[in-house]
């Protein structure tokens, strides 16, 4: 369970265009993180801090369900950003401490194995769909 704040689409959306407007060179920004990418070896995780969460009840198992209206897949590098949808439904926002990018992260867990994942967060992908 986390203390983080459940931030709602507009907040987020705020988020999104903040990290928009950012345009220096930055570690995190290194490496393309437009679909979701395991975390890179050369992200100094450090240098991130969580802002808030997308999970709506830690109680609850959120669905399984994707969002892909326009034939995009998980990790599409265009593929909408609708955060009550799979994997967004279960990430929290973090920003870079240097430049003040935003980012979605999640824990990927399977049968054998954990993968921390993350995804730039990006105005233009932005969808508040209803499920």
């Amino acid at each position: 369970m986390t203390d983080l704040p459940k931030l709602d689409f507009p907040q987020l959306a705020a988020l999104a265009r903040q990290s928009a407007g950012i345009d220096a060179a930055c570690a995190c920004s290194g490496v393309s993180l437009a679909g979701w990418e395991s975390v890179p070896l050369s992200l100094d995780e450090a240098s991130l801090e969580e802002v808030g969460t997308l999970f709506e009840d830690h109680f609850v198992e959120p669905p399984f369900e994707e969002y892909h209206p326009a034939g995009t897949r998980y990790d599409s590098p265009d593929a909408p950003i609708a955060p009550r949808y799979f994997p967004y439904n279960r990430c929290t926002v973090a920003r870079c401490k240097v430049c003040g990018r935003h980012f979605l992260r999640y824990t990927e867990a399977g049968g054998y194995f954990v993968d921390r994942r993350i995804r730039l967060l990006d105005a233009a992908l932005l969808v508040d769909a209803a499920l």
